[in-house]
Parts: C-alpha cells; sequence; structure tokens
C-alpha cells in the first residue's frame, strides 16, 4: 500500500486531497479526529443542519478552535482551515473541494448529496449505507459514467467485507462466503426503540442513556442494518443473498469455516457464493464464546489438496474436512480509518468497493400486526424492519424498500413478518428519492445475479 507516500507528495507539492464532510455525527467525527492528524489531506468544509454540534464535535475530536474558524469556504481554502456550515449545496460545488464525504446516514439525503457531487465532478465516499442499499448501483453507474469515482467507505463492515473478497479472488481462491458478526436472537426482529434497553443492557454498560438515540441503535439490534450492510456486500462483490435472507447462525470465530459453507457440505447455508452475519449469541441467549460481533470474515474453498494442507501448516482456521478455511478481522475501526477511502478516490481513482450490479435488495417487514393507515416510522423504529433479500425477487413481488419507509401510510393491514410492497404504501412519486430509486428498478430491471 503506498496511499501515504502518494498523500505525502501533495502534501510537498502544497495541494493536499481537499475534502467536504456532510454529516457531523459519530462516523463523521471519528474521520475528523484523524483527518486533522493526515498529512497531504485537509478539510476545507464540515456541513451539518446543526452548526452548533458540529463546531463541538470537532472540538471533542481534538480540533482547536483556530483550524475551524474559517469565516467562508474561500478563506478554509487560502488559510487551511476549516469552513463549519449548515450549506452542504455550497460545499458540494466549491471547486477546490475534490472529495465528498455523505455520512448524514439519511437515505433521501446521501442520494441528493451523491446526485450533486457527481454533477459537480467530485468523487463521493458513500458512508451513508443506507443510501448506497437504496440506490448505489445507480448511483455508482451515474459516477461512472462521469468519470467519478463512487466508492463504498473504508472502517465501515461492508467496505472492509469486500477487501476479503478482493484478496481471496486475486489469490485465486473461490469465496464460499463472506460477512460480519453481530448479537442476534430471533425477537430482536421486534425489537423497538422502547424495549430495545431490554437488549441493550445485556451486554452494553451505558450509564447515560440520554446520550443514546434508541432508533438508531434499534436499527443494529433488530436486523436491519445487517441487512443493509450485506446488501451493499453483495451489489460490490457478486456474492447473493440466500433466498431467505440473513439467517444470522452461532459461530465462534474459530466454527466460521465449518457454519459458513453450504448444508450439503455440513454447514448452514444454503449454497455458496453468499453473504451470511454470524451471532453471538447461542438460540438458548448463552453467549458464544470468542465471537466475531465487531469483526469480518470470509469463507474459501482450498481447490486442490495441496492448498488444504498448507491451510493447515500456516495456521488457517480450516473446517473438519480440510476442504474450507476462514480468514476474519476481529475489528473494524469506522471513521477512524476512512482516510483510506478518502486518499484512494482522489490519488488511486479507485474505490473501496462499489456496487457493479443490482443483486441484493433490504424490504421493509412488517415487526408486528400494522393497521391500515399506520404511518411508517423507519429504520430502527416501531414499524418494520430490514430484511435482505434476493434483488430479482424484490423486483418481481414488488416489495418496498426499506430506506423509503419513513413518514408514508400504508393502505391496508400487513401480518407480522410480511414484506410490505409498493401498492401497501401511500407514497409521493414525485419524491425525489422515490425517483431515483424507481429509475434504478427500471435500469435494472433484470439484476445481476
Amino acid at each position: 500500500m503506498n496511499l501515504h507516500t502518494l498523500l505525502l507528495d501533495r502534501e510537498s507539492q502544497n495541494r493536499p486531497v481537499t475534502v467536504g464532510l456532510i454529516g457531523a455525527g459519530k462516523f463523521g467525527t471519528m474521520f475528523l479526529s484523524q483527518a486533522r492528524l493526515t498529512r497531504g489531506l485537509h478539510v476545507v468544509a464540515v456541513a451539518d443542519l446543526n452548526v452548533e454540534r458540529a463546531r463541538s464535535q470537532l472540538a471533542t475530536a481534538g480540533w482547536p478552535a483556530e483550524q475551524f474558524s474559517a469565516s467562508s469556504l474561500g478563506d478554509a481554502v487560502t488559510r487551511r482551515r476549516t469552513h463549519v456550515t449548515a450549506n452542504a449545496e455550497a460545499t458540494i460545488a466549491h471547486p477546490a473541494i475534490e472529495v465528498i464525504v455523505e455520512a448524514t446516514g439519511i437515505p433521501e439525503a446521501g442520494i441528493v448529496h451523491a446526485i450533486q457531487a457527481i454533477g459537480h465532478g467530485k468523487h463521493i465516499v458513500m458512508v451513508n449505507v443506507e443510501a448506497d442499499a437504496l440506490a448505489g448501483p445507480l448511483l455508482a453507474r451515474k459516477a461512472r459514467a462521469a468519470g467519478v469515482v463512487y466508492s463504498l467507505a473504508w472502517g465501515d463492515q461492508p467496505a472492509l467485507i469486500c477487501e476479503h473478497v478482493d484478496w481471496a479472488r486475486a489469490c485465486g481462491f473461490k469465496v464460499i462466503s463472506a460477512g460480519k458478526g453481530t448479537r442476534y436472537e430471533p425477537h430482536y426482529h421486534q425489537s423497538n426503540p422502547d424495549n430495545v434497553w431490554d437488549i441493550l443492557d445485556k451486554y452494553l454498560n451505558i450509564s447515560d442513556r440520554a446520550s443514546i438515540n434508541p432508533k438508531m441503535f434499534n436499527s443494529f439490534v433488530d436486523g436491519t442494518k445487517s441487512g443493509i450492510e450485506m446488501t451493499a456486500v453483495c451489489n460490490a462483490t457478486g456474492l447473493v443473498p440466500q433466498s431467505e435472507g440473513l439467517g444470522f447462525p452461532p459461530s465462534t470465530r474459530f466454527e466460521l469455516a465449518d457454519v459458513c459453507k453450504p448444508a450439503s457440505a455440513g454447514g448452514t447455508l444454503e449454497k455458496e457464493g453468499v453473504t451470511e452475519v454470524t451471532s453471538s449469541v447461542y438460540r438458548d441467549g448463552r453467549d458464544v464464546p470468542h465471537h466475531l460481533a465487531l469483526g469480518t470474515y470470509v469463507v474459501i474453498e482450498g481447490e486442490t489438496d495441496y492448498a488444504r494442507r498448507c491451510f493447515k501448516e500456516y495456521a488457517m482456521l480450516p473446517d473438519k474436512s480440510g476442504r474450507y478455511a476462514a480468514l476474519y478481522r476481529p475489528i473494524h475501526m469506522i471513521g477512524l480509518e476512512l482516510g483510506i477511502s478518502v486518499a484512494s478516490a482522489a490519488l488511486r481513482r479507485e474505490p473501496t468497493g462499489a456496487p457493479t450490479g443490482f443483486r441484493s435488495d433490504v424490504a421493509a417487514t412488517a415487526k408486528r400486526n400494522l393497521k391500515k393507515g399506520e404511518v411508517l416510522d423507519g429504520e430502527g423504529g416501531f414499524c418494520v424492519w430490514g430484511k435482505q433479500t434476493p434483488a430479482a425477487l424484490s423486483l418481481e413481488q414488488g416489495y418496498f424498500p426499506l430506506g423509503l419507509a419513513q413518514n408514508v401510510r400504508i393502505t391496508r393491514d400487513i401480518a407480522e413478518g410480511e414484506c410490505l410492497k409498493w401498492s401497501d404504501v401511500d407514497y409521493d412519486p414525485k419524491d425525489f428519492a422515490v425517483q431515483v430509486r424507481r429509475e434504478m428498478e427500471a435500469a435494472f430491471a433484470r439484476p445481476n445475479v
């Protein structure tokens, strides 16, 4: 890897890689904490609707007040300072900025910002995996046509999993499965912002509940984030979802190759070439030892006897047959690692993962019996969770995407566990995110499988 050398070269030329960050939440703040210390990188602007919060986050991330005192974008460029603003559109449009980091977490906002960035010839690093799951294949296609990079965010699990898959294939291995770990029990799909604490208190020691957004946290608990992230992986790597989505089988790190292989070979998967998320909890509620709750993995096949012997000789993690083996990364560091994507996009013009087709989708699925006239409250809420589903099935059945299931009214009763359809929802066809999603569905009417 020579990204650091390339950054130093840009520094020596007095033209650092220039960045505009949209969204100063947790991920964005973690990026800022390292961006200030990265030679050859200049954060020109931080755009957030809550300017005071953004300033507070910069201070929290270790930035001296004078460093983010620029009165304008022009002042930020000339004085090597950072401008804090509520105006994302102006940040995107400024000619001195090369890379836009979209970290709002709001699907509709992410789509708008991505389209604007592409229109202004900017590379875009899509931290907003919710937007990527909703319309990423189309956004990536538009970026390629415009000659700019659209990239998943290094440090977040999807990009790290994409790197695992790329490593395996570049080494000539067949990828059997890839994914991550999480904490899961079947009843988690019914969790909501009110009762999520019953789950969180079992494994997180959160003394200040006011510091946590329970709706956001609940999207990790109820299975939605796993569906979103594995959809991003499938659309970027060519892996596909299993017919019924994720199974969340319990597994230690050392059992990955036994668990995450096809059922026909003694594992738990429907077939090879899929994504799966392993659970750190057994179905009886006991914690799995040596679990992978914060990590990522890939399972590969040794297609020769010699390769299989090498798995054992070089301390890989083979299954009991010796035919399959796993490689894993125990953690991900989220925004602390995001500079890799920024530098790769600007200096190599290479994404750290990007959609190449529409293979997977996230269907809004009822958490409970829903009544006609109820208004959906989106990701992590009381009404729906996001189930990974094959894109072909989603298009065939007309499933309603999780990313649009916010502030829209349902038009009939929906049974618990049922995937909602476009025909079940009173959506606004003129809404920009709806229009982009519909454009993607038309463009990928025969999804890549």
